[in-house]
């Protein structure tokens, strides 16, 4: 595979131009006589390692399917984190009585590419992905841009050209849509629906804007993250596999690359493709069910010894998977090289202990990444309870529970054994109780005083739990509308940042106190109103990137003075990163339109140097006018200009945030996500007294 590796690496380093890459590509996929799935490989490891623009990658990928020959896809092997798939080779040309009839010498369907329109309705714009069974793009739903959806996004996962001649492809796909659609949990990417357009099948699900869990894994410079971090990562997956095993499903093919980080700071689990029923109703059990697993998807470094070994699936297969990542995530490196599990078992290795990580932790770890199932945790709950270190008190609450009971009964049997059986009735109206009867002669003897009861064992209350960004998380991820961050001292917590007047600063703060750990809180949280919710949508995963960075960008009014009056001058103080930025300064206005402050005929010069401060606002005369009420002034970051010219000096903010939503994406996607970063300040205008 020198040829090919030897242009992307060219093309990379700058040393061809497109025309000339192409060229080279070309000439290696017909000078290799090499499978399909080994040049995808190539591709799929190279574009990991050091990203292709994506129009590129996804040239580049359909160049390789068309050319190709079919029956070279045979016995591929594979790399450790790409998912392998085993096809009988008499499966890729069925009878001409099947469903999907593709006689040997035909020639290969052209693959639709970014730019080009399936089914009329979506419309290809990036390539975002490839997989087991298919390859992923970012489409635009023509439709809802049509009724001016908000979000006319979606993605869309079309099967590989090796499955379209499997006779059972659309099955596969049916099934994936049926059991994924199943799957509603915040932590789980949303399955639409799928369809098919000539012999091309594709599903549709949401369109998630952030990266793979496999890009931040292969980074060159990846070292492992601190536990904290790792664990709010870890608790999403754990959290999504768990609600997935509890209806009957195990993934089968879980790993980094089908773990996305949203730019919103969301861990979203995709592909449940070849997950298999483990769980079966007598309904189903009695019909034909075609099992996706039968396309023989699995990925060799994350795949349990089970898996491997072709047993049915098992929960405790994904908590193999889950062990894996979750060791990479604390230390940088696959905990057994690499290697498949039944390898590594029979070399007899062993984790390395992570560095730092506590023995509770450990333990747990340990446990799940055990090579025989049946030592191995029993469920994805039990390993995230020890990952985050909480202990079961169930056996020393049984026995204290039980030391009260025995002494409760001990006690009933003591008051009814001394209690009379002739003791004559109280005087009517007498509060004193009845006295006991003379001792005669024939008296019978006392009788021995009972057994003290025994003492119950005291039993402990269970520690407080340790306060954790884990648990503030998901809480403040469930505020909608909303751009807040948290930081954790102790069993301290801050908030800060904004919540829309619906939901309020009241019922945030009684849900933070309510987290377990948080002794003290402070929120420093503002009320906005709800038209500026696709201001948040658009910049809050932007303003947190920023805090979380340590606020470098930021952008203050003069004076801390948030209250303006009428003709009084607009002016604020901006800072900028570390690095050569562009500035751009906007007003959003209570009548749905946006004021362009910088860059705008006023002040044009938006180019700052690195870790610059500037006052914005005292040469352009900008002075408060009608209408009047809180108002929100936003700060931009990036690192070229967003437009290339100067927009009007007021436009539809809904217009403009169209336009900037695409034009951030396209910055990401060239110079990174890291490098755009936000930040608002909120005021409040009134007229002026007469």
């Amino acid at each position: 595979m020198a040829s090919l590796s030897h242009a992307i690496h060219a093309f990379q380093a700058g040393g061809l131009s497109s025309n000339e890459f192409f060229a080279q590509v070309d000439h290696a996929l017909k000078a290799e006589k090499t499978d399909y799935t080994q040049l995808l490989e190539v591709l799929s490891e190279e574009n990991t390692k050091y990203p292709l623009p994506p129009d590129v990658y996804a040239e580049v990928h359909r160049r390789i399917e068309h050319l190709a020959a079919p029956e070279q896809n045979k016995g591929a092997a594979t790399s450790a984190d790409q998912t392998r798939m085993l096809i009988n080779p008499a499966d890729m040309f069925p009878p001409a009585d099947a469903a999907s009839p593709a006689p040997p010498d035909a020639e290969p369907e052209r693959v639709k590419g970014v730019g080009e329109t399936i089914k009329g309705r979506f419309r290809l714009e990036e390539c975002i992905g490839f997989g087991g069974m298919g390859t992923v793009y970012k489409a635009l739903d023509l439709r809802k841009l049509e009724a001016s959806d908000r979000n006319p996004y979606i993605a869309i996962k079309i099967l590989n050209v090796q499955f379209r001649g499997h006779p059972k492809s659309l099955i596969a796909l049916q099934r994936e849509a049926k059991k994924a659609q199943t799957l509603a949990h915040p932590n789980i990417v949303t399955v639409y629906d799928f369809d098919r357009d000539g012999s091309m099948v594709y599903l549709t699900m949401e369109y998630l804007a952030g990266q793979p869990l496999s890009r931040m894994l292969h980074a060159p410079d990846f070292r492992g993250l601190p536990y904290a971090d790792a664990l709010r990562i870890f608790t999403g997956m754990a959290n999504a596999l768990s609600y997935a095993h509890e209806r009957g499903f195990v993934h089968c093919d879980f790993k980094p690359a089908n773990v996305f980080l949203t730019d919103n700071g969301q861990v979203k689990i995709i592909d449940f493709g070849i997950a298999r029923v483990f769980r079966r109703s007598e309904e189903e059990v009695e019909a034909t069910i075609f099992d996706a697993g039968s396309l023989g998807g699995l990925t060799p470094a994350y795949a349990s010894p089970e898996i491997l070994e072709h047993l049915e699936p098992d929960p405790r297969d994904d908590v193999y998977a889950l062990a894996c990542i979750t060791y990479e995530l604390l230390t940088g490196t696959h905990p057994f090289g690499r290697l498949p599990a039944t390898q590594a078992r029979n070399a007899n290795l062993r984790p390395q202990r992570p560095k730092g990580l506590p023995a509770m932790q450990w333990r747990a770890l340990r446990n799940a990444l055990s090579f025989d199932r049946a030592s191995r945790t029993p469920s994805v709950a039990q390993f995230l309870q020890g990952m985050k270190g909480e202990h079961r008190l169930t056996v020393p609450l049984a026995l204290g529970v039980a030391g009260l009971a025995t002494a409760a009964l001990v006690a009933v049997t003591v008051i009814w054994y001394w209690e009379p059986s002739d003791t004559p009735a109280s005087p009517q109206g007498s509060d004193e109780p009845p006295a006991a009867p003379a001792p005669t002669a024939e008296a019978a003897p006392p009788l021995p005083a009972p057994t003290p009861a025994p003492t119950p064992v005291p039993v402990a209350p269970p520690p407080a739990p340790a306060l954790s960004l884990a648990a503030v998380t998901p809480v403040l991820a469930q505020v909608p509308c909303s751009a807040l961050t948290a930081s954790v001292s102790g069993d301290a917590l801050q908030v800060r940042g904004y919540v829309p007047e619906r939901f309020g600063v009241a019922r945030l703060t009684e849900a933070l106190n309510a987290i377990p750990g948080v002794k003290t809180l402070k929120a420093d949280v503002q009320q906005l109103s709800d038209d500026k919710c696709n201001v948040i949508a658009a910049l809050s995963s932007h303003w947190n990137r920023n805090w979380q960075a340590g606020h470098p960008a930021s952008i203050r009014m003069r004076g801390a003075v948030a209250e303006l009056t009428e003709g009084d001058a607009l002016i604020v103080d901006v800072t900028t990163p570390a690095y050569e930025s562009y500035v751009h300064v906007d007003y959003h206005v209570l009548d749905g339109s946006v004021a362009h402050l910088v860059p705008s005929r006023r002040a044009r010069a938006n180019q700052a140097p690195p870790n610059h401060s500037a006052t914005i606002g005292t040469l352009a005369g900008w002075t408060i006018s009608k209408p009047f009420g809180t108002e929100l002034i936003t700060l931009l970051v990036t690192p070229v200009p967003i437009f290339e010219g100067l927009r009007p000096e007021f436009e539809s903010r809904a217009e403009y945030l169209r336009a900037l939503e695409q034009r951030l994406r396209e910055i990401a996607a060239k110079h990174g996500t890291d490098r755009i970063v936000a930040d608002f300040v909120q005021i409040t205008t009134r007229a002026r007294e007469r």
